[in-house]
């Protein structure tokens, strides 16, 4: 073994272990702050859905960042977790 492959192995030994696996962000709860988020218009794409159904979906779900510009409702931005979004998903799909 040479040494730009064992500088290769380590590398790769490190990134596995910086990258959470499933068992370890389940075990370990992973905090949603840490998560990929998504807004709106990311969702309504990927989801094949109307921007306006997906804010209906997800503007009282648990976990969802709303932030507000302004005094009007109309000025908010909501900012969804991977976790809750996959959630939200879920029961969409769970609800045939």
């Amino acid at each position: 073994m040479t040494s730009t492959e064992h500088v290769r192995f380590a590398d790769r030994e490190i990134a596995q272990d910086a990258k959470p696996t499933r068992a370890r962000e389940s075990a370990s709860g992973e905090h949603a702050a840490f998560q990929r988020h998504y807004r709106i218009g990311e969702l309504a794409v990927m989801w094949k859905l109307g921007r306006e159904t997906v804010r209906l979906l997800v503007k009282d779900e648990q976990g969802v960042i709303k932030i507000r510009l302004g005094r009007k409702k109309a000025h908010t931005i909501y900012s969804v977790p991977e976790s809750v979004a996959m959630r939200i998903h879920t029961r969409l799909l769970n609800s045939r």
